[in-house]
């Protein structure tokens, strides 16, 4: 089990204008049924692979599986896939790399990430992920994402193919900021359309962490467009309560109203954060 930041690439990597144009276009999916496929068949041209996966860590809570992709060896990815996301993720080497993420210089983007079936310690997972479908090893792309998030691209070996060579691995490091890079945009699509409040109230509790829990869940539901009614309700207060909170919390955080406070989530400093 080993891991680096992305190596300059040696290896010439060209893409026909349909391939180039078939993943830009999934960038504007808020689904990812068929990203992993396209990146399996991409990648599968010069490094046979047996699945793909992308996930989604944020902190505290289990992984996401956001698009996934099998060569017809089984049926049982996506049980597998979510498997993983509930049982076995804290067990992943994928850990390690994120959490020494910090001590690595800024302009490193992109982690590569290298696990063999034998690199993994604990029955349960090795079986279910690695031997059921016959899988020898992995290679995994990972890009750190705003909030505390990462996303992870993971390239699946069959034990028909062996170990992964170092051209093989090269070839991989040539394609990683393409792949990465559309899977990033998807995933912002992702986003935007499943969690963008959640996102958003994240950033503004990054500014403000004072916030008691409910300030947090008041907040997420205000970013959701909810009016007093509907927070009444989801909050489990009378109405007249809901309206004191929601003045409270505009108070706390120095904006007059919704306007102000969609201004603060959205500012334009937080486009930086995404690296």
């Amino acid at each position: 089990m080993e891991f680096w930041p992305l190596r300059p690439s040696t290896t010439d990597f060209r893409l026909s204008i349909e391939q180039t144009a078939t993943l830009l276009a999934r960038t504007s999916e808020s689904h990812g049924k068929l990203l992993a496929a396209d990146i399996l068949k991409l990648v599968s041209a010069q490094v046979p692979l047996a699945q793909c996966t992308i996930f989604a860590y944020s902190p505290n809570r289990s992984p996401q599986v956001i698009s996934f992709a099998d060569r017809a060896r089984m049926l049982e990815l996506p049980r597998i896939s979510s498997n993983y996301a509930e049982r076995f993720y804290s067990m992943d080497g994928n850990q390690q790399a994120m959490t020494a993420r910090p001590a690595l210089s800024t302009a490193d983007r992109i982690l590569v990430q290298r696990q063999a079936i034998e690199d993994i310690a604990h029955r349960d997972y090795r079986r279910i992920c690695y031997e059921l479908p016959q899988i020898s090893e992995r290679v995994a792309l990972l890009t750190h994402c705003e909030g505390n998030r990462w996303l992870s691209v993971n390239l699946y070996r069959g034990r028909e193919h062996g170990r992964f060579s170092a051209n093989e691995i090269n070839v991989i490091e040539t394609v990683a900021p393409l792949i990465v890079q559309i899977s990033r945009l998807h995933y912002q699509a992702y986003l935007e359309a499943n969690e963008m409040p959640a996102l958003l109230s994240e950033r503004v509790v990054s500014l403000y962490p004072e916030l008691t829990r409910r300030d947090q869940e008041l907040l997420q539901l205000m970013l959701a467009g909810c009016e007093v009614e509907g927070i009444s309700v989801s909050m489990g207060i009378q109405l007249s309560s809901a309206a004191t909170y929601i003045k409270r919390l505009y108070r706390k955080l120095g904006v007059s109203g919704q306007r102000e406070l969609l201004a603060l989530a959205t500012q334009r400093k937080w486009s930086g954060q995404v690296h």
